[in-house]
This record gives structure tokens, sequence and C-alpha cells, in this order.
């Protein structure tokens, strides 16, 4: 998946150092990323061709650090345009792109806290660890994690594959949604599945997790059997498609970058 960068070695302990000339700054504005595509392989600017002004740290990598600029307005660099972040789920290389997608969260969560939410008043970067803090009222926030499921719909041989409504993403997927207050992450399972596509499953079995900085998600993936009828129910305002499609017509076209491609490709291998 995105954030299997092995043997590299991704450190999130907040102790910001100077920035460096070779560190890499990953510039955002709204939904989109400042880079360069070279054969299918990704270029982030460097400390060297912005400048070591209006950078917040991020994390290490390695031994090198990436940060955040944190200017007022998105700066053009020659040679570099704005490309939408979705660019980051299908170019090379693995490491900057999980780079570029945890920065993404973390921008996000920059941007959307630039005042309290307490008193209104303008927050400042926190100087003891990753937060921010209202300098009037004393309120810290902290960034945010979203906790989500990934759920495989299985009937034997089959499986529920589904396409998103009114979004970017195109490829095929599976049901998924955010916790709620008060929920479990089984009883979550249970709701999505019967608010997206009608059906009662059981025998609900936890996989693996993956952060997902796209949408400041934490993302938890389960099986589970069907449990009674096999007729789905589309929610059209969250789908665009759901259907059963037996393992032996999965496409190649899962390629383990996500959980949710990775849990398919395992259904369609016999391993769930």
């Amino acid at each position: 998946m995105i954030q299997d960068i092995a043997p590299s070695i991704y450190n999130n302990e907040y102790v910001p150092r100077q920035p460096q000339d070779e560190d890499y700054v990953f510039i955002f504005n709204g939904r989109t990323i400042l880079c360069r595509v070279e054969n299918e392989r990704i270029i982030c600017p460097k400390v060297k061709e912005i400048g070591a002004a209006n950078l917040q740290f991020l994390f290490v990598i390695n031994e090198s650090s990436d940060y955040l600029f944190f200017g007022e307005d998105a700066p053009q660099i020659d040679g570099y345009s704005y490309e939408n972040v979705s660019i980051l789920r299908r170019i090379q290389p693995k490491l900057l792109c999980f780079a570029g997608m945890t920065a993404f969260h973390l921008y996000t969560w920059y941007s959307n806290n630039k005042y309290c939410g307490r008193c209104g008043s303008r927050t400042i970067v926190y100087d003891k660890e990753r937060a921010m803090k209202c300098p009037d009222c004393g309120n810290i926030i902290y960034p945010r994690i979203s906790p989500a499921v990934i759920v495989a719909i299985t009937n034997g041989e089959k499986i529920v594959m589904t396409r998103y409504a009114g979004r970017e993403y195109k490829g095929r997927s599976l049901v998924a949604g955010f916790c709620e207050i008060g929920e479990t992450l089984e009883d979550t399972v249970k709701r999505e599945v019967m608010e997206e596509v009608g059906l009662s499953v059981k025998n609900i079995r936890y996989y693996k997790s993956q952060p997902w900085g796209f949408d400041g998600g934490l993302l938890m993936g389960f099986y589970c059997d069907l449990d009674g009828s096999d007729k789905i129910k589309l929610e059209e305002d969250e789908l665009a498609i759901a259907e059963w499609v037996d393992r032996k017509d999965i496409t190649d076209e899962h390629k383990h970058l996500s959980l949710t491609e990775e849990m398919i490709m395992r259904f369609r291998a016999g391993l769930e």
C-alpha cells in the first residue's frame, strides 16, 4: 500500500529542524499540489528553489526533513505547475507519494484551524508539540484523524464492488464510510452496509488499517459474510454502481496502492 515505504523510515516526531537546501517543500493550493511530472515520476520543489521563509516542519523520512509552505499566497515556480492531489495515487516514487499524501492531510488541518473554534481569535503554531494554540483563550487544537471502515462483503465466490457517485475517483471500490459518535467499528460496518447497499452481514473480520491523508482518514478494513438476501438496494446519493462480482472476473486494475485495492486482490486470490 502507499504507506509501505520500507526500507525507508517515516518519523513523525514533532522536532522542528532548520531547513536544508535538499529538503522537500510541499506547496498546496486547495486540492492541488505544485509539482513537475517527468516520465511518470513526480518531482516536488526543494528548499533551495523556494527559500527557507514561510516553511512549517512536517516530518522526517530517513534523514531528510519535509516542509509545508505556510505563506498566505500559493507561489509559482518556473518548471512546476499545480496538479490535482489525486496525481499522487498514480505517480512514482512511492515514498514521495506517501509523503505528499500525509503533507496534504496536515495542510488541510492547518488551513481549517487558522482561527480558534472556541473564541474566534487567530491561532498560532504551538511550539511544544504538533498543535495550533489560541493565544487568547489557551485552546489547543490537535490534528484531526477521522476513522472510517472499508468493507468487503462476500458471498461464496462473489464480492460486492461499488463505484462512487459524483466523485473524481471513478475506479471500482468497496462499501465504505466514516464512524459515527458512539459506534464501534463493527456497528459502523453493519450500518454502512445496510445504508449503502441494503444488505445484512455477519462474521465481521478485521483485516488491516491504512492512513489516508487525501480525506484526513484512518481506514480500517473488514471482511464480512452476507447474512440473508443478496438483493442489493442501492443508495444512489452515495453510489453509482453496486454489484456482485465473481472473483474470476476481477481484473488487474487493482494494484495494492490502497487498502481497498489490496482487499479486492486478496479476495481474487482466495486469501480473504
